[in-house]
């Protein structure tokens, strides 16, 4: 049920960006949504198709990229990408290691359409 509030809140950054620009209409909306987060995209397209209605959003196309989880070694400082399950540094088998990257959920860019002056 989060997805709702996740959408609303992409909603209310697309909006706010074509007032800003004398938008009359957002036409696409590049998310990019880390391996970690618990984000499922049909979810959140579901959602969008419905509150967006009426809005100078209505009809944009939201576009997913996933970004894999890069962990990061304390130990040697090596970086490597989280497979299927959580391994030790392959590189010198440690397990002190935090998350690089894989949590981030952010709104990339979005495609406005202006007003010709």
């Amino acid at each position: 049920m989060h997805e709702l509030a996740i959408t609303e809140s992409i909603l209310s950054i697309a909006n706010q960006a074509a007032k800003e620009n004398n938008g009359t209409k957002v036409t696409d909306i590049y998310l990019v949504i880390g391996q970690l987060s618990s984000i499922v995209d049909d979810s959140v397209q579901f959602y969008w198709d419905h509150i967006s209605q009426g809005t100078v959003s209505e009809g944009a196309k939201l576009h997913f990229e996933r970004r894999p989880a890069i962990l990061h070694c304390k130990s040697c400082d090596h970086q490597y990408p989280l497979g299927e399950i959580l391994q030790p540094c392959p590189n010198c088998h440690s397990v002190d290691v935090f998350i690089e990257s894989g949590e981030e959920l952010l709104v990339d860019h979005i495609d406005i359409l202006r007003e010709e002056s």
